[in-house]
């Protein structure tokens, strides 16, 4: 197979944090962080310690993170404490970058915070496999009016990253949203779980493509499928653990208020994910928040094991 830091060496607008270019020479096991959940999906000072503690997670698992930006127009895999710093102190006043926002952001030499989508291009351009987030976009509820599908589902048809997450955000149609995996060719694997986790619950009605139940079992069909040349990535669904996992009927209901909220406001877009986040977490008087920072870092713990094998994997 073609080394996987052999990309980065043809981006010219990609800068690789030492630490993660040292891993990549040596060919240990790398995990992608996103940056959107810093500036977008919780506020300062929270989004800055909860970044720094998924990154301290990442190590502490045996893999090395790269949490992924734009910063002045440099792609970034890897980012310094006082960039994390800036991205969390700057909130929503720094773009938010999916991989159309990409070449206008580094054209215009600004900074943005990446989405799932986003990351995913970044990652694979330097060469990093595995990707820990929250959770991902997926097909919005109200879709056959609005046609509102997150990018971070065709990027997953086409980007080679496995991407560890509690499964899609609640506010969405995970029904449709699975569909929509399915139609491209994009597997949703459960770990240790049948069904499809909801982000701040443990399970949905439905059912993920395939139950593994071990990082080593997942990090081999990542090998066997880009081994054989089939492109795109994979979703692994990892259940927020249960001590943090909230009640169904109280999330429920606040996304439904959330929901009703934004139709009457007439967000729409890139903009309506992070608002509902936020007013979901006002409703659950934060209990939300901490599910979600407990969430994240459970993902960080799965992925740094996946990365962890399927790098072993790849070294025979």
């Amino acid at each position: 197979m073609k080394p996987l830091n052999a990309s980065a060496v043809t981006q010219p607008y990609l800068d690789i944090h030492p630490e993660v270019a040292q891993a990549l020479a040596g060919h240990q096991p790398l995990v992608a962080l996103e940056s959107t959940i810093i500036s977008h999906g919780m506020p300062y000072p929270q989004n800055v310690a909860t970044a720094l503690r998924v990154e301290a997670e990442v190590r502490q698992h045996g893999a090395v993170p790269a949490t992924i930006a734009i910063v002045n127009g440099r792609l970034k895999a890897g980012l310094t404490e006082a960039e994390i710093e800036i991205l969390g102190t700057s909130g929503r006043s720094v773009s938010k970058v999916s991989r159309r926002d990409i070449p206008f952001i580094v054209a215009g030499g600004t900074t943005g915070a990446t989405t799932v989508a986003a990351t995913m291009v970044i990652a694979a351009m330097a060469g990093i496999r595995v990707f820990a987030t929250g959770g991902i976009g997926g097909v919005h509820r109200g879709a056959q009016h609005s046609f509102d599908v997150s990018a971070d589902l065709q990027e997953l048809a086409q980007t080679p990253v496995a991407v560890v997450c509690a499964g899609a955000k609640s506010i969405l149609d995970l029904g449709l949203t699975l569909e929509y995996l399915e139609t491209h060719g994009v597997p949703v694997v459960g770990y240790c779980t049948p069904w499809l986790p909801a982000f701040f619950t443990r399970d949905s009605a439905f059912k993920v493509d395939y139950q593994l139940d071990t990082a080593q079992a997942i990090a081999e069909v990542m090998h066997a499928k880009w081994s054989m040349g089939l492109h795109g990535g994979l979703v692994v669904a990892n259940p927020i653990p249960e001590a943090s996992a909230m009640p169904r009927a109280v999330i429920d209901a606040a996304v439904e208020q959330a929901l009703h909220e934004v139709q009457a406001q007439g967000i729409g877009g890139k903009e309506s994910t992070p608002f509902l986040l936020a007013r979901v977490c006002e409703l659950t008087g934060g209990d939300s928040l901490t599910a979600n920072i407990e969430l994240v870092l459970n993902n960080a713990r799965l992925a740094a094991a996946i990365a962890s094998a399927y790098q072993c994997l790849v070294r025979q």
